[in-house]
C-alpha cells in the first residue's frame, strides 16, 4: 500500500504509472468535441475520447509538434514536467492548437513527490506546483487574451493537482 523514501511514506500507486486514469472523471465533466491527449505514453492509457499525441505511438508528433488540427481540447497528464526547453512554451503553442473556446486540461504531480521521483526518473525537468502554475497563468493572462483559466489549491489522493485553461 505504502512504499517509504528517506523517512517518507509514499502511496504505492504514484510509482504505477497511468496517473491520467485519476483525472478522467473530472476530464470527462470538462472536455467535449474532439481533442489530443499530449504524453500519453501508451494508446490504452490515453484519455478515451482523445487522439493520442506521443513518440512512443505516433513518431511524427510530440508535445511541440501537433497535426495541424484544431481541436476543443488537449488534455496532457504528466507531461509538463518532461518537456525539454520551457514547458511554458508548450503551453502556448497548445493554445495556438485549440479553437476558440477550447481548453487545455493539465493534470501535474506534487513537486514535493516529484523531487522523490526524480531520484529514480532523470526525466523530470521542472518541478511544478500551483502556485508556480497560477503565477505563469496570471503572467499569461496579461500577455494574451485566456477566457478562465483555475488551478487546484491542493493535491489528490495521487499527489497530483489540475490546470484547466479556456482559450
Amino acid at each position: 500500500m505504502t512504499i517509504e523514501f528517506n523517512g517518507k511514506k509514499y502511496l504505492k500507486l504514484q510509482s504505477e504509472g497511468f496517473a491520467a486514469q485519476y483525472a478522467f472523471p473530472f476530464a470527462d465533466k470538462i472536455l467535449i468535441g474532439e481533442g489530443y491527449d499530449v504524453g500519453c505514453n501508451r494508446k490504452e492509457w490515453a484519455y478515451p475520447k482523445a487522439i493520442p499525441i506521443d513518440p512512443l505511438i505516433t513518431p511524427e508528433y510530440h508535445a511541440m509538434n501537433l497535426p495541424p488540427l484544431q481541436v476543443d481540447y488537449i488534455f496532457s497528464s504528466h507531461c509538463a514536467e518532461h518537456i525539454v526547453g520551457r514547458f511554458q512554451d508548450a503551453i502556448e503553442y497548445w493554445l495556438t492548437k485549440i479553437k476558440d473556446g477550447g481548453i487545455i486540461f493539465l493534470y501535474l504531480p506534487n513537486c514535493d513527490y516529484q523531487k522523490y521521483w526524480a531520484w529514480g526518473n532523470k526525466k523530470h525537468i521542472h518541478y511544478l506546483s500551483p502556485s508556480i502554475m497560477r503565477d505563469y497563468l496570471e503572467h499569461l493572462e496579461k500577455a494574451i487574451t485566456l477566457k478562465e483559466w483555475f488551478v487546484t489549491d491542493g493535491y489528490d489522493l495521487n499527489g497530483s493537482f489540475y490546470v484547466v485553461i479556456k482559450k
